[in-house]
């Protein structure tokens, strides 16, 4: 992935980075968008030709009305496509849980590996949110991520025990969720706290986190931040 924050791009560099970044992967994403522009505005302006009106204005939104439809669809075909070409991406590669957590709406704060083990190159990233604190574990080893969940919720727990903690681990394998399904997963968990109460639980959390220090993430090609993507992987 590229190596450039896309929270720090403008809203045109970032359609743009995407547009490029899926384009290496699904090569004829231009011709099938053009296709799918043209077929949808051609059946749209037929559609509102044939409504009750005439004149200039008739003209007018007739036109407008077939370009939006086929830019709108254009862009639902373009966010699908390039959120599956994201994923893909994101398979394999260290830290590829943490991306694919910062899809998450306003509402969910996500810290980057709260749990190392560099050897193997496992990490554990933290979630807070209306379910509480969920912790989400990715590596190549399902034994050392579950080991490296296990002791980081006692660590959590410690300052937290009044505080639901839910442990995930990412992956295709047995009990484990796909990145494309992750955000999904955890915004189903459900709400057990309120805001006041999730402000409580960042708060308290800072005491783990000055004790925690600085983690060494493992060597790799980390991605970054998906972030200031998001809007562009949902169409918007």
């Amino acid at each position: 992935m590229s190596q450039t924050d896309p929270s720090s791009m403008s809203r045109r560099q970032q359609m743009v980075e995407t547009y490029k970044l899926t384009k290496q992967s699904d090569p004829k994403i231009g011709l099938i968008l053009g296709s799918i522009f043209v077929v949808v505005a051609a059946v749209a302006g037929v559609i509102f030709w044939l409504l009750p009106g005439e004149g200039v204005f008739s003209w007018i939104f007739t036109i407008i009305g077939a370009l939006l439809a086929g830019v709108l669809a254009a862009l639902v075909v373009f966010s699908r496509r390039a959120q599956k070409v994201m994923y893909s991406r994101l398979e394999g590669q260290v830290g590829g849980a943490y991306a694919a957590l910062t899809m998450l709406r306003r509402g969910w704060t996500v810290t980057q590996a709260v749990g190392v083990e560099p050897r193997s190159q496992t990490l554990v990233h933290r979630v807070v949110g209306p379910p509480g604190v969920v912790l989400v574990g990715e590596g190549n080893s399902p034994s050392k991520v579950r080991s490296l969940l296990a002791s980081t919720k006692r660590s959590h727990a410690r300052v937290l025990s009044d505080v639901p903690i839910t442990t995930v681990v990412a992956g295709n394998g047995e009990d484990e969720v796909p990145l494309p399904q992750l955000t999904k997963h955890v915004t189903k968990l459900g709400r057990q706290v309120a805001g006041p109460e999730i402000t409580d639980i960042l708060n308290r959390l800072k005491a783990v986190d000055a004790t925690r220090g600085a983690m060494p993430i493992p060597k790799g090609p980390v991605p970054t931040s998906m972030k200031g993507m998001r809007g562009n992987l949902r169409g918007r």
